[in-house]
């Protein structure tokens, strides 16, 4: 969280590599009337606006202060995401490779599922600045969710590539040499 994945990823779209963002696909299901109503039965009405829209902050609250009700929004979501991302992977079956992105691929034991894994690393400070002003929330707010992520260190030991992500570093050198280390073992 706060790495700058979004931003790697579209480092790899311009190499032409078709990417997967398991955020962006979740996030549609907010407009899907049977996900609405899961949601419901989970976490009742109080996660829900004057509108009857599910109010994502509210949700956030209460699954990263409280890990049973984050797996029980991981059960519902993730299935989801992997047929989303099974259909992504027949539709672009003659590429060389593709690229499925998520913060959370080590904790649900998604990378079983992976030939390869690339982690985007930046030092806790950095992170927690960029989030701050990115999402306009405060710093005890951030570690909650952090805390809820499997360490980055231990994402690093287990990654295949390491794309270290500071202001300054070569960060699309690093892609482009990752990019051609994949296409040449696909």
């Amino acid at each position: 969280m706060g790495c700058g994945k979004s931003t790697v990823v579209e480092a790899f779209r311009q190499l032409g590599v078709s990417c997967f963002v398991a955020d962006d696909v979740a996030a549609s299901y907010y407009q899907d009337p049977d996900f609405l109503s899961e949601i419901r039965s989970l976490f009742g009405d109080g996660v829900f606006d004057f509108d009857g829209r599910a109010d994502k902050r509210r949700i956030a609250a209460l699954v990263f202060s409280d890990k049973e009700k984050l797996q029980a929004l991981n059960a519902l979501v993730h299935p989801r995401v992997m047929r989303d991302f099974d259909a992504f992977c027949r539709q672009h079956e003659a590429e060389d490779y593709v690229l499925f992105e998520s913060a959370i691929l080590y904790d649900c034991g998604l990378d079983r599922l992976m030939d390869r894994m690339v982690c985007v690393y930046l030092d806790l400070a950095e992170r927690l600045r960029r989030l701050q002003a990115r999402d306009g929330v405060g710093e005890d707010q951030i570690m909650a969710r952090i805390a809820n992520q499997m360490p980055a260190e231990e994402m690093m030991r287990r990654a295949d590539y390491i794309i270290l992500n500071y202001e300054g570093n070569p960060r699309q050198r690093q892609v482009h040499y990752i990019d051609k280390h994949l296409r040449s073992n696909s």
